[in-house]
């Protein structure tokens, strides 16, 4: 009788946290191809994060809600954590609450001029290097240079960690998102270059990281500014828009500066620009961009991108892509030791 009693009383009290918890989804994707550039043996590789993440809200009334998401990313050849020891939450780990007010939350995750920008370009701010993203559309800017990666894989670039984020409400197609974030360590080292400041390991940052862009979208346009200052002071200005011809045919360009002059004195200006476009065609999508990244005083690096996507449902879609970049130069404003990369990939996507 005893044990009936337990089991009824934990019934209730699961039944209790359902029913406070009124959504919880699990979501992903799992991205997995063929994969060659010039300086690489043909390897299975990724032309998209892969993911694993729940996320849910609860009504708290009276308009109110409670939300939060936690995002695994990971590699499918492997099964491994995203790129040999990141974060186990790497994609985000954020907890808030969103009402008239808009959306705050606390933890980990895209900064807005990060979460923004990737729209800007055909490949969808995918971190593939058939791609703009990682690079030109951010004109190489890092919005964590003093996270760091234990495990010898490379750190990350475009979220950041003990944070707070807010995006306001949407009005007449206009939004603002804004990010701030303290100043303490995550672990890593920054080399100050040309006589400029150095950070050691597990040193704070010398200033908040901050974040802001504003967005449109009505109809066939959309537009972004955006504003950015790392925790080493490096700052990036950005402006993109974007225009739909037709339903089948989108346009689209991007312009980015970053200044680095406090870890870098000399070689500290950056200078990018894209320009895209993406044409459907029944099941099919048409890919193709062109951008110019300029460290200062160095040749432009030069990117030229073509890439192909068929659908085979709403959730599944094979791809095809190829591209080439050359004059790649390092941040001491030398040629990188194989400034020409040629890349090649073919694979197949699903989301869940």
């Amino acid at each position: 009788m005893k044990k009936s009693l337990m089991a009824v009383a934990l019934l209730g009290a699961f039944a209790g946290v359902a029913h406070a918890q009124t959504a919880v989804q699990i979501y992903g994707t799992l991205d997995a191809g063929m994969v060659k550039r010039t300086d690489q043996t043909l390897a299975i590789g990724k032309r998209a994060a892969n993911t694993l993440g729940f996320k849910g809200t609860e009504d708290l009334g009276n308009g109110l809600k409670a939300l939060f998401q936690l995002e695994i990313r990971y590699e499918p050849d492997t099964g491994t954590v995203e790129n040999n020891g990141r974060p186990l939450f790497q994609g985000q780990s954020r907890v808030g609450l969103q009402g008239d007010f808009g959306m705050v939350r606390i933890g980990r995750g895209l900064t807005p001029f990060q979460e923004v920008v990737g729209s800007f370009e055909p490949f969808h701010g995918l971190p593939t290097p058939a791609g703009f993203y990682t690079d030109i559309s951010v004109a190489g800017f890092n919005s964590a240079p003093l996270d760091t990666n234990t495990s010898g894989g490379s750190p990350n670039n475009n979220r950041i960690s003990n944070a707070v984020f807010y995006n306001s409400p949407v009005a007449n197609g206009f939004q603002v998102n804004a990010s701030w974030a303290s100043k303490e360590g995550n672990g890593g080292a920054v080399a100050g270059r040309n006589g400029g400041a150095s950070y050691a390991a597990n040193a704070e940052g010398s200033a908040n990281p901050i974040s802001v862009a504003a967005t449109y979208n009505n109809g066939p346009a959309a537009a972004m500014l955006a504003y950015e200052r790392n925790a080493v002071e490096s700052k990036v200005v950005s402006g993109a828009a974007s225009f739909a011809l037709t339903p089948e045919l989108k346009l689209m360009g991007t312009y980015s500066r970053q200044t680095q002059d406090h870890i870098s004195p000399v070689f500290s200006e950056v200078k990018a620009w894209l320009l895209g476009a993406t044409y459907t065609m029944g099941p099919g999508k048409f890919l193709a961009g062109y951008g110019q990244k300029q460290l200062e005083d160095t040749p432009k690096t030069k990117q030229f991108s073509l890439g192909y996507e068929y659908s085979l449902s709403k959730r599944t879609y094979l791809y095809i892509d190829a591209a080439r970049k050359k004059n790649i130069v390092g941040t001491n404003g030398v040629l990188a030791a194989t400034p020409t990369i040629n890349h090649y990939d073919v694979g197949i996507n699903h989301s869940f």
